[in-house]
């Protein structure tokens, strides 16, 4: 029997060598389970053992009795618990160690990148060199796991979390509850108002549920409550502003909408819309205003 790193077997105390611990063994093959790797109280020889198989920091293959996240060939959630700009992102495993997800298992473009904290689906594999490594899972991994998502989920807010990430749209899976593991979907780029993060926590609203039972999602309000929100967001915008009157209008970049607002350009002309026609505000060239602070402007003229 060959031992095999990132698996859980049984194995037998076969003799302790201090300082440093048990040797446990197949009968074929020893291997070390340090005392700091022992939970519970310490075995004695002929004992048999639970332990998880990895490699040391000197690539040596060691036990620990300390129960891992995730298993070799298993999908598991991990935390990002460390970042290196060169190798990768350092996943929590609960065994004391970290997992390494390579670097070339991340997006190329940073700002879709994980920042510590989040948390990302993976399968735990080995490398080319036998050691254990992360591999994001793929969608033939997630659609194992996940359910149809009901009819009735259309125009619902769910959260949920990021498994991929690129230019045309995030991809996610979104929280069960008492259901199972969860339903996938997809936010589209159009419906996304900033970057979002491989790993990232979202809240997102079911927009429509395919037949294939996956969804559709945005991170903006429906039209007819979003115009509302947008239209107070950027009335109280102009009423902080000197003279209540601001250098953006319906000619106004896409881009700098989004950054001064965090919205789209069609919700911004749609919330400019509202407040126009209902003479709260009145557009001069590239100027939005306040018509009762242009009415006090002239009346104090």
């Amino acid at each position: 029997m060959s031992h095999i790193a990132g698996t859980i077997v049984n194995l037998r105390v076969a003799r302790e060598v201090s300082p440093y611990g048990f040797f446990v063994t197949d009968g074929e093959q020893d291997v070390l389970l340090h005392y700091s790797e022992i939970i519970g109280k310490k075995p004695n020889p002929g004992d048999d053992v639970e332990v998880f198989l990895y490699f040391d920091t000197d690539d040596r293959l060691s036990a620990t009795m300390r129960k891992p996240l995730i298993t070799l060939g298993q999908m598991a959630r991990l935390r990002v618990a460390d970042i290196h700009s060169k190798l990768g992102c350092f996943l929590e495993i609960g065994l004391g160690r970290q997992l390494l997800l390579p670097l070339s298992e991340l997006p190329e473009n940073r700002d879709f990148r994980p920042l510590v904290g989040d948390e990302v689906h993976v399968v735990l594999r080995h490398d080319k060199q036998g050691r254990l490594i992360a591999k994001l899972a793929g969608e033939e991994d997630l659609i194992a796991q996940v359910f149809r998502a009901p009819d009735d989920w259309r125009n619902r807010w769910i959260e949920g979390w990021v498994t991929k990430t690129l230019q045309m749209g995030s991809f996610v899976v979104l929280d069960g509850g008492v259901l199972g593991f969860g339903a996938f979907g997809m936010i589209p780029a159009a419906e996304r108002i900033r970057p979002l993060r491989l790993g990232e926590r979202v809240r997102a609203r079911v927009t429509f549920v395919r037949e294939d039972g996956r969804v559709n999602l945005s991170l903006v309000e429906r039209k007819e409550v979003g115009r509302v929100e947008d239209a107070d967001r950027i009335l109280a915008f102009l009423r902080e502003r000197p003279g209540g009157a601001m250098p953006y209008s319906d000619e106004t970049p896409a881009e700098l909408v989004k950054q001064k607002f965090g919205i789209s350009k069609s919700a911004f002309k749609r919330a400019l819309g509202k407040l126009m026609r209902e003479g709260i505000v009145l557009q001069e060239g590239n100027w939005t205003k306040l018509k009762e602070a242009q009415s006090t402007s002239e009346e104090g003229k």
